[in-house]
């Protein structure tokens, strides 16, 4: 269980500075070029994953010595691209059905993407967990 918690804390300072990048570049590209917020949205949710492969690949998660680099690679980026349809779902829903500040839609949108982008990574990519130990870590 302190394994697991220790993994947590280390996604989620990763996480923090993804975030920043992400939200950052969200707001920059929609505010200052007047880009269409879901435009900036894949944009800067995109920039933000090469940060976070490269990041959590190195500082949170154990390769798995049978896997190559190039199929983590795509395994990280075949989950990515399922976060970022759910992202963007999400905040087209948060924003265009609900009526809130695509700001405020992203922030309530991240803590969604980010419960997926840690089960799918820890379950897909983690050296230390074979699929379905997640559930015994927990208990």
């Amino acid at each position: 269980m302190k394994k697991l918690v220790a993994q947590i804390m280390k996604f989620g300072i990763v996480g923090v500075v993804a975030f920043v990048i992400d939200y950052g570049l969200l707001v920059f590209l929609t505010e200052v070029f007047g880009i269409e917020y879901l435009v900036s949205a894949t944009i800067s949710f995109t920039v933000s994953v090469v940060f976070n492969y490269v990041a959590s690949m190195r500082y949170v998660f154990a390769h798995k010595q049978d896997m190559s680099r190039r199929r983590e690679f795509v395994i990280f980026v075949v989950l990515s691209v399922i976060g970022l349809g759910i992202n963007n779902v999400c905040l087209w829903a948060g924003t265009d059905l609900l009526g809130i500040d695509y700001r405020i839609s992203k922030i309530a949108v991240t803590f969604i993407v980010m419960v997926w982008n840690f089960v799918t990574r820890k379950l897909f990519l983690d050296a230390g967990h074979e699929s379905g130990e997640i559930l015994s870590d927990i208990e």
